[in-house]
């Protein structure tokens, strides 16, 4: 009788220092995203809000370009090392250096008159960051895939990389919220723009010693076609990918449900005025979410992936729903029964963030298999790709119009005779703020449910995909290895 029992490919430490190596690349990213950046530029640089929006929109729509355009590229490369890791080797330098400068423009143009200056560094070094982060994310994430061709295998190398992440990675914006409130209570002499740059600083060194574990430490194992494709072949493949597609739009009509985010960090800052209350207020769900990574495989065995999409809308609606009625009463007048609210909210949202970091890329991956099935091509660069522009697309929309949406709410910031951020807020701001936080971006989430009712990539299907190029890749080894299979 046939031996069913899947061949283990990837050991402990490479697992580790895959982990370990999306923690050195998230802690810089997460002083980006959510309402961070857009306070940054607004706040602490004194960038108007319209420039603001407008800047992040535009590159975030150039990322709809530039990100697969970079996917197609890493297909083509063929090297020694893979095609992967060529890249992974090389960016954690650039990406360093560009992080620093990204977070440095109020220090380097403090003395600065000109709003048209402050505008361009933005610009400027918002562009390049964006762009080594691409050259690195794309191949990261592509590597979940091409690490090994057992799906248990990229199961736990994904769990790794999203659970060490959130411990280390997730630092970064708890300094960040304890610093700002430091040197907003004169705790300590650094201004908030020096906060940032202190982290930023910081997020160098983990790029340059953590990030740069998936380039030296990890191995390439599925073997890809001697074909090179050409970058029109590659976008090609991906349009007619249908359950890709599918994520994609799922993705891009959710994106409004990112406004989540940002106005969690206007909530605590402008409306509590107490940043670091966001550290008591997810630990509980933090430890759960960890212990959320051990679940995971039970919950697949109930549910395929696709339920686990579906499940996870439709209880961020109903749970944010359920906050923001109850808080209508507290949320601008008692820290401590909104703490014990969001702390609720924030337990049961922390199961569903960390299968969310999951699953989308277990699904990414498997409409990778599914086009080698069709075509006999893989295309982890471009198809990768989408998982990184979709999420900074969305995340880059979501930011523009919470920018945008600031001076509609009534709320604006000025300076002082001293040079200090001075907040301006309307009559109603407080509970504009409360309502784009708990239950505006969670119903208009559920839009994106549609994509995938459609989506079939599961069942039976997928398990006869995988059967199918499962014996396909054993000739190709042979034939790329002169008859001989390669074994692990």
């Amino acid at each position: 009788m046939e031996n069913k029992k899947e061949v283990r490919y990837v050991g402990v430490k490479e697992n580790l220092a895959y982990g370990f190596a999306n923690a050195g690349q998230v802690f810089g990213y997460n002083l980006v995203a959510g309402g961070y950046l857009s306070l940054f530029f607004i706040k602490v640089f004194g960038i108007p809000e319209a420039a603001v929006a407008t800047m992040i929109l535009v590159l975030g729509i150039w990322d709809t370009i530039n990100d697969p355009l970079m996917g197609g590229i890493i297909d083509r490369t063929r090297t020694r090392h893979g095609k992967l890791r060529p890249y992974l080797l090389i960016v954690p330098i650039p990406l360093a250096i560009t992080t620093i400068m990204l977070f440095a423009g109020p220090e380097i143009l403090a003395d600065a008159k000109s709003t048209t200056v402050k505008i361009v560094y933005m610009y400027i070094s918002y562009f390049i960051w964006e762009l080594f982060y691409t050259l690195g994310d794309v191949p990261f994430w592509g590597m979940s895939t091409a690490i090994s061709p057992s799906p248990s295998d990229r199961t736990r190398a994904i769990s790794t990389a999203r659970f060490i992440s959130s411990l280390l990675g997730g630092l970064s914006t708890t300094f960040l919220v304890v610093m700002m409130d430091f040197s907003n209570n004169g705790v300590w002499g650094l201004t908030l723009s020096q906060d940032f740059l202190i982290l930023a600083l910081v997020a160098a060194v983990m790029i340059l010693g953590l990030f740069s574990l998936a380039g030296r430490k990890t191995k390439e194992r599925v073997v890809q076609s001697v074909k090179e494709p050409s970058i029109i072949e590659g976008f090609k493949v991906m349009f007619k990918n249908k359950p890709l597609m599918l994520i994609i739009l799922g993705n891009v009509i959710g994106t409004l449900s990112g406004l989540a985010g940002v106005f969690q960090t206007y909530y605590f800052s402008e409306v509590l005025n107490l940043n670091s209350a966001i550290l008591w207020i997810s630990l509980p769900g933090t430890i759960f979410g960890f212990l959320t990574y051990l679940l995971i495989p039970k919950l697949k065995k109930k549910l395929d992936n696709r339920q686990i999409v579906i499940l996870n809308l439709v209880c961020r609606a109903v749970v944010g729903s359920i906050v923001f009625l109850i808080g209508l009463k507290f949320y601008n007048s008692s820290v401590l029964v909104i703490s014990i609210l969001l702390m609720i909210q924030n337990f049961i949202f922390s199961f569903f963030n960390t299968v969310n970091l999951v699953i989308p890329t277990e699904m990414i991956g498997d409409t990778v298999d599914y086009m080698e099935w069709k075509t006999g091509e893989r295309t982890e660069g471009v198809s990768f790709s989408v998982l990184t522009f979709v999420g900074k697309l969305t995340g880059s929309i979501s930011t523009s119009i919470g920018a945008a949406i600031l001076p509609i709410i009534g709320l604006s910031f000025t300076k002082n005779s001293m040079g200090d951020p001075v907040t301006i807020k309307g009559d109603h701001t407080d509970l504009y703020i409360w309502a784009l936080y708990t239950i505006i971006p969670y119903l208009l989430g559920l839009l994106s449910l549609i994509p995938y009712l459609f989506y079939d990539l599961t069942g039976k299907k997928l398990e006869n995909i995988r059967s199918d190029i499962k014996a396909r890749r054993e000739e190709l080894s042979k034939k790329v290895s002169g008859g001989v299979a390669n074994e692990e």
